[in-house]
């Protein structure tokens, strides 16, 4: 497995030789998070980590599996770790293992894995969970902990290890249990950390009522877009229509028209040090500015000739209408509020053409025309994650030459061809996507499915 370990917004790993440290460097700022941040690597010698020099040799760590076979109680499914250094077994051989060094529990983590990942119950004797918090994926199904007679200092040590699902804890002889006031506490505090728990030290604990549902493994699909009714549907959809065509085309000043007298726009963006969303300083300087978390800002503006003049000097704009998702949340004969979702670039030479995620609520009233007048447009706006960027603008991409599928086997261009007629994408995007999942026809089909359907909605008004 691989060693890291994380420091403050770093993370620590080794690689064995300088070749594979190099090739690393080699990719420094050009892989993109999640979050839509670069990743940069930085390279420095170092002695190998004192985990791998002191991991037990294949003869000793088989020794050590047929002690820890001798301490498991098969029937119970539990394992006693007590004393494990002081093993007879152990000691005559001048096998070492020690519960709190990191390459100990290691060994024992890595053996409990492969032999018992059914194991129920453990008991062991330590002053910190560090090593330990790795069982909670190793051996998930643990429903018993002995830390009795350790020396954890404080309830929040078991925070390592509050993913089990445990029935039983024991933490008697602790330095933690002398932190409580009383009795009733002690037992609270602990519960808070592992709900389902029905026996603490030996005692059975009053039984909890609770409303605990469990988390889903997945997020529930996107509905799409939704409104309410046709009439509705269209009106908005013509608005939408005729505001983006103006807000992309470089002159937002007719936009004047499409706002109350006494309208509000609000702007809120996440700060991030490393890729802000910004502004030039002219139009920082008319703004509003209230932080309301130390990460974020909330950008404010009002009358109409302020808003449609601030939205006027923010970067220009090319919008994915084919990534729009609309949901009407209100209408009435006097009113309409909906918001919608999708994607969006800078069209600028300093932004280089930088893809952003927002959603934008516009609360407006009946115009005139037949149309909306906006009273009040609150935006988001944040750095897409890099499945949007993906995605997006699929529908402009340039064709692919004819020598790039020409390239292609028999097999693989009936499969790029069936692809692009059942995903309704050019030749182009669609080979990436089959590319990037190494031509398995299924995989790449599931993964443009999930993506289709909790990215980018196809706007249905």
């Amino acid at each position: 497995s691989l060693q890291y370990h994380c420091k403050d917004n770093r993370v620590v790993f080794y690689v064995d030789d300088a070749s594979t440290a190099n090739a690393l460097c080699k990719v420094s700022g050009k892989i993109t998070a999640t979050e839509g941040h670069k990743v940069y690597i930085v390279m420095q010698r170092s002695p190998p980590p004192p985990s791998v020099l002191n991991r037990l040799k294949p003869q000793d760590l088989e020794q050590l599996k047929q002690c820890m076979s001798k301490r498991f109680d098969a029937s119970q499914h539990a394992l006693d770790l007590n004393s494990i250094r002081t093993d007879s077994d152990l000691v005559s051989r001048n096998i070492e293992v020690i519960l709190n060094r990191t390459c100990g529990m290691e060994d024992i983590n890595d053996i409990i894995e492969e032999n018992i990942p059914e194991l129920l119950s453990l008991n062991n004797r330590l002053y910190k969970l560090d090593e330990v918090s790795e069982l909670v994926r190793k051996a998930p199904n643990l429903k018993i902990l002995n830390l009795s007679h350790n020396e954890l200092k404080s309830e929040r040590d078991l925070d390592k290890v509050k993913g089990f699902k445990l029935e039983e804890l024991w933490l008697q002889h602790n330095p933690l249990c002398e932190n409580f006031k009383d009795q009733p506490s002690y037992i609270s505090a602990i519960r808070e950390k592992f709900p389902r728990l029905l026996r603490l030290d030996g005692h059975v604990l009053p039984r909890l009522i609770t409303f605990e549902i469990e988390p889903p493994t997945t997020p529930p699909a996107c509905k799409g877009s939704t409104s309410v009714g046709r009439k509705v549907k269209r009106v908005i959809q013509r608005f939408l229509q005729e505001y983006y065509k103006v807000y992309d085309s470089g002159d937002r000043r007719p936009l004047l028209e499409a706002h109350q007298d006494t309208a509000t726009f609000s702007l809120s963006y996440p700060f991030c040090s490393q890729n802000p969303y910004r502004y030039h300083e002219s139009v920082c300087a008319t703004l509003y500015v209230c932080a309301t978390l130390s990460s974020w800002f909330h950008l404010q503006k009002q009358t109409r000739q302020g808003v449609v003049a601030l939205l006027n000097e923010l970067p220009k704009t090319q919008h994915d209408t084919s990534s729009f998702v609309v949901d009407v949340h209100t209408s009435t004969k006097k009113m309409v509020c909906f918001t919608v979702s999708g994607v969006f670039k800078e069209v600028n030479e300093k932004s280089g053409d930088s893809v952003r995620m927002f959603s934008r609520t516009f609360i407006t009233v009946p115009a005139a025309d037949s149309g909306l007048c906006i009273v009040n447009d609150e935006l988001f706006v944040q750095n897409a994650k890099t499945e949007m960027i993906r995605w997006a603008f699929a529908t402009s991409a340039p064709m692919p030459s004819s020598s790039s599928v020409s390239k292609l086997t028999a097999k693989q261009q009936k499969m790029l061809s069936i692809f692009s007629t059942r995903s309704r994408m050019n030749l182009e995007w669609s080979q990436k996507c089959l590319q990037d999942n190494a031509w398995d026809f299924n995989r790449a089909s599931q993964i443009f499915t999930q993506l289709k359907v909790s990215l980018f909605y196809t706007l249905s008004l």
